[in-house]
Parts: structure tokens; C-alpha cells; sequence
């Protein structure tokens, strides 16, 4: 399995992953917050193909790439049900406060539990985790069998995400992180939209566990 983090610039600097079966090359774009051109040279130059587009919330930083992505690809988009409070409103996903104003119209969406797994690589296979509280539409995208999970800005190494933007509730948060990040496996990895990777070991002293 092969796990890329890319950092992308916009307005501000974000993670997005790369999560490809080495075999197949077939595999899943977490986040795309900018810089398209850059996504998609990468994905040619290693002859990857990307089946589908995962969000892990709908803040303008994790999804200023995913129109052009998509409109070159052909491939869909997938967010939390919520998913369209942000994805479909400046306001919510902030963009509103920088240039270009962004919507995503073209998403599907799934519920919390979901299974999402790769149409030719069954190995390929992450659950949609739903962790409210940065957002109302936030997610972890959770592989068991590698011990890794993409958290988006749900946890941080050291640090969680804000909660003082639409849809913030530090409180739900908290509850979200300790009753199902830190419940995963010590060793699991924790891929976050902002800072370098950690474990669920490293980040329970900060929550008492």
C-alpha cells in the first residue's frame, strides 16, 4: 500500500494523500485543497488511476482542487451526508474570504459507517468514520488492515481543529476523538490535514487516556 502526502498551497498549505495499491496502481485522492496541475501530473508521471475523490470535510483548504480534478478524471467526489452544508455554501467552507469563491456540485454522499472499497482492489478498502465537531460534515477514513486512518483536521500530532468556525462544537469534538480515534489500535497512523503523521499512542496523554 502506498500512502503519498502532498502538500498543497492555496490561501493556506494543506495535506492531501495519495492512497494506492502499488500492484494495480488503482486507488483514492484524499483532499485536494489546491493546486490541481500538481495533483495531476503526479498521478500521470506514476501512471496511477484514481477512482474516486474523498473528502474528509468541506473546508475550502481540503477542496479548492476537486472540480478541475474531477472534470479531468471523470470520477466522483465523496463527502459525509453533511457534506453539503460546506461544499455547496462560501459561507460555510470560507472560501467566501478569498478568491475565487468555490462550490462542489458534483458529490456523492454517504453515512457514517460507510464502506468504500476500490471497484478492481479489494485490499483498497477504507470506513467512513463520522467525527463531528471541527465540521459538522467531518470524517476519518479508516484502514483497518494497514493500522492507518486519514483524519483531516479532526486530530492534529500534538493539537485538534478549531472549533470556532460554522459548525464548531469543541465539545463533540473531544467526545469524537476519544470515543473513536483513540479507541483504534496504539499503532495506528493518523494522516492529518495540517501537520506531520502520529499514532492514537502518541495523542492519548492529551485527552487522559
Amino acid at each position: 500500500m502506498i500512502v503519498k502526502q502532498i502538500a498543497v498551497t492555496g490561501a493556506i498549505t494543506t495535506n492531501a494523500y495519495f492512497y494506492i495499491d502499488e500492484i494495480t496502481k488503482h486507488g483514492f485522492l484524499i483532499d485536494p485543497g489546491a493546486e490541481a496541475d500538481k495533483l495531476l501530473k503526479i498521478i500521470a508521471d506514476n501512471g496511477w488511476i484514481i477512482e474516486k475523490i474523498l473528502l474528509t470535510h468541506g473546508h475550502f483548504d481540503h477542496i479548492g482542487a476537486v472540480n478541475t480534478v474531477q472534470k479531468a478524471l471523470n470520477i466522483p467526489c465523496i463527502a459525509h451526508q453533511n457534506g453539503k452544508d460546506y461544499l455547496l455554501n462560501p459561507q460555510y467552507n470560507l472560501s467566501a474570504w478569498f478568491e475565487p469563491e468555490i462550490m462542489v456540485k458534483n458529490f456523492g454522499s454517504l453515512a457514517d459507517g460507510a464502506e468504500i472499497t476500490s471497484e478492481t482492489t479489494p485490499n483498497l478498502h477504507l470506513k467512513m468514520i463520522a467525527t463531528a465537531g471541527h465540521t459538522q460534515d467531518a470524517v476519518i477514513y479508516y484502514d483497518a488492515a494497514n493500522r492507518l486512518a486519514f483524519v483531516g483536521d479532526t486530530i492534529f500530532k500534538n493539537s485538534r481543529g478549531r472549533t470556532d468556525m460554522p459548525g464548531g462544537n469543541d465539545v463533540q469534538l473531544v467526545q469524537n476523538i476519544k470515543n473513536k480515534i483513540l479507541t483504534l489500535p496504539d499503532d495506528t497512523v493518523l494522516y492529518s490535514g495540517h501537520t506531520e503523521p502520529t499514532t492514537v499512542q502518541a495523542e492519548k496523554h492529551l485527552y487522559g487516556l
